[in-house]
């Protein structure tokens, strides 16, 4: 643990942005809000192109586990539909009740459940793209791949950034005063 903060960041918060716990809520609630902006809308997209392939033409020329593999696309998509959206329906719920610890901590796990399923359905959907126009092998690659890179970019960067404690992703230095 960081001796300058406490493990949440909390002493940080208070120490160096001077916020009051409530003020670090609304501030957390305003980020989370912010991010899920940015997801909404793609994995709302991603759903809906979903719900629509079985109605086109060529949609027949998935074989048995291929339909399966779009099944469980489809089920990913709109399970991260859901929780990418929750928490606005918690909010309207928990609105003036005094909640905005639980909002936002419940908020925060929604927000990581529905990027691990939109990881997923993103990669369920390269893989049934390049089944249909290359076939199972290079649809397995290009599914690997697609993982790995979500991996990379979604969990391993942020975890490699969250837990050096110097050089270029270290705490922000005190300045002299």
């Amino acid at each position: 643990m960081d001796a300058e903060r406490g493990e949440d960041g909390t002493d940080w918060d208070s120490r160096r942005r001077r916020e009051t716990p409530t003020e670090r809520l609304d501030r957390n609630w305003a980020s989370l809000l912010q991010e899920l902006r940015v997801v909404q809308t793609g994995v709302q997209l991603l759903t809906g192109f979903l719900l629509t392939l079985p109605f086109q033409q060529r949609f027949d020329l998935l074989d048995y586990p291929m339909q399966g593999v779009y099944l469980a696309t489809v089920c990913a998509a709109v399970a991260s539909t859901a929780l990418l959206i929750a928490p606005v329906g918690m909010h309207r719920l928990l609105f003036r009740r005094h909640r905005l610890a639980a909002l936002v901590q419940a908020a925060h796990w929604c927000a990581y459940a529905g990027l691990v399923l939109l990881a997923l359905a993103l990669t369920g959907m390269t893989v049934i793209i390049f089944d249909a126009v290359l076939g199972l092998p290079a649809a397995a690659i290009a599914g690997a791949c697609v993982l790995v890179l979500f991996t990379a970019c979604w969990l391993v960067l942020p975890l490699t950034m969250r837990l050096s404690v110097s050089g270029r992703y270290g705490r922000v230095r005190r300045r002299r005063e």
